[in-house]
């Protein structure tokens, strides 16, 4: 059996496919939690790469995906091809190609430090050239292409499998997650654009939050008083989890599956319900302890809805600078479409209600992982690949900088002050007005939702699903002068940090917040510990 893989290189997670060349089919599937570089979103990602060295975060994503094969069961001498889809970021930290360009996105910022702009075409390279896989010597890589700066090959995968490219009518489409894509089309033209939503959208930056995985709250329903949670289980398939009081968190009736943590599309239903049933009054959670009780000790904090709020103003404002580019209004929008694995198992009716879909929207299309999809059909189609090429170029003069853009900072604004400080829908939409922008009205009663798969990865395999929990990556260095107060551990806020005797450091980095957190650096009293001396570790020390 000639085998490949295909691995969608995720900014929350890898997910990835073992799959028979021969017969198309897949035989296992392999997901992480959490991505390999510190940090809980691209910008992190980024900028561990600027500051420390691409070679570290090349490393990182080389080691991350070397342990996703072993839990395949792929030997690496055995593999024919190998495709990856993600974002230009990602993408680029893995094959090593320089990311300076992706770091400015202004021509005279690029201009003034000489910053050269990469080729993220299209290409098949032999596997040898990737450092780290030198030895791999009979396996073909294959890579889709960027269509512009933070827009990449995801972002083409979300409009290939929306059937945009085929279609005349006007829609949007979306790929939630921390760098969530987005893609609009109107009068025949391709608009394209990606927000920086954050990680709440993928359940980080929630104190319980997780990646959609087994054990893992991703909807919710008020019975009554009480709210019903509904749990993902071992199949990744929807299952009925336990009743509670949400302000106290007694449980009322037990479930089928317990839970560990929720996920972004949890978030949004909470949020979404809890809104509706006043137990959210935005900007505050309306109990006596401003918490919202879910089963098994897992809660809801104000500082969680400050964050949820952010991504999903962030996602609106999008969606408005698109239509406002395009020359639409946001009434002009009735077909959406929505993937990812937030797009998958959240609750469509939820989601337009809190804003993530335009309001007048009445047709919703699920389509599940799309990056994953079409690493896969690359590795059985190198004709596929050249025609995302053509594509890409195709779409290339339409693309919208989000971060450049006065309509996007002007409507963010406004989307803090609706969710961080209270300011009221209608004062909203008078701004919007006043500001010549797209109006948002309230939302219409009528909506179709078309859910196209079960889950974001429909098909796992006859080997079925593995989830690492540890990527098994790390950071290490040996302090010199360390005094062994081991005050740099103790101030970690997400137990990434380990010292042992002789000022050994060891920073599992799936779990690192990075190096904007600095938290260790700054806890050290002698200053003697430094990121810059860190090297990437092959096994936990």
């Amino acid at each position: 059996m000639k085998i490949g893989v295909a691995i969608d290189l995720g900014t929350s997670g890898f997910r990835a496919q073992k799959i028979d060349l021969e017969s198309g089919k897949i035989k296992k599937t392999v997901i992480t939690l959490r991505n390999p570089l510190p940090g809980a979103n691209v910008m992190d990602h980024l900028d561990f790469a600027i500051r420390y060295g691409l070679d570290k975060a090349h490393e990182l994503s080389v080691t991350a995906v070397k342990n996703i094969l072993a839990e395949l069961g792929v030997n690496l001498t055995e593999i024919g091809k190998f495709s990856i889809c993600g974002n230009p970021i990602q993408l680029s930290i893995f094959q090593g190609i320089p990311i300076d360009d992706l770091a400015y996105a202004g021509e005279r910022k690029k201009q003034k430090y000489h910053i050269e702009e990469q080729n993220r075409d299209a290409r098949i390279i032999s596997m040898s050239e990737i450092e780290g896989f030198e030895k791999v010597k009979n396996c073909r890589l294959l890579v889709p292409p960027t269509i512009k700066h933070e827009v990449g090959a995801d972002a083409l995968a979300l409009i290939v499998k929306a059937g945009m490219i085929e279609s005349n009518e006007t829609a949007i489409a979306t790929d939630y997650g921390t760098n969530a894509e987005m893609a609009l089309k109107a009068n025949g033209i391709i608009y394209t654009g990606s927000a920086a939503a954050g990680p709440a959208l993928e359940g980080q930056e929630i104190e319980y939050g997780s990646i959609a995985s087994p054990q893992i709250i991703c909807d919710v329903e008020f019975e009554g008083e009480n709210l019903r949670c509904y749990v993902l289980n071992k199949y990744m398939k929807i299952a009925m989890g336990d009743l509670v009081n949400p302000k106290t968190g007694e449980t009322v009736q037990k479930g089928e599956v317990t839970a560990k943590g929720i996920t972004g599309t949890g978030v949004i239903a909470l949020i979404e319900v809890c809104i509706k049933n006043k137990l959210i009054v935005l900007p505050n959670i309306q109990t006596s302890d401003g918490i919202i009780h879910l089963q098994n000790g897992i809660k809801f904090t104000h500082k969680d809805l400050i964050a949820a709020g952010r991504a999903i103003g962030a996602i609106r404002a999008g969606h408005i600078t698109l239509c406002e580019t395009a020359g639409i209004n946001m009434d002009d929008l009735k077909i959406a479409h929505i993937a990812g694995a937030a797009g998958t198992y959240m609750d469509a009716a939820k989601a337009r209600q809190v804003g993530m879909i335009p309001y007048n929207v009445n047709y919703v299309s699920q389509i599940g992982n799309t990056s994953l999809a079409v690493a896969r059909e690359i590795l059985l189609s190198e004709e596929r690949l050249w025609k995302l090429q053509a594509i890409a170029k195709q779409i290339l003069d339409t693309h919208v900088m989000f971060a450049t853009s006065e309509t996007f900072k002007d409507v963010y604004v406004l989307e803090l002050a609706y969710w961080n400080e209270g300011m009221g829908f209608k004062m909203f939409q008078k701004f919007l007005k006043k500001k010549n922008l797209p109006i948002i009205s309230e939302p219409s009663s009528d909506l179709k939702i078309d859910r196209q798969v079960d889950g974001d990865i429909p098909e796992l395999g006859d080997e079925g699903l593995e989830v690492l929990e540890k990527v098994g990556t790390y950071l290490t260095t040996t302090v010199d002068n360390c005094t062994d107060c081991r005050e740099c551990a103790k101030a970690c806020p997400s137990g990434a940090f380990r010292i042992q005797e002789g000022g050994v450091i060891n920073i599992r980095t799936d779990l690192c917040e990075g190096a904007n957190c600095r938290h260790c650096i700054q806890a050290c009293s002698e200053s003697v510990f430094k990121w810059e001396n860190l090297v990437v570790a092959e096994a936990e020390k």
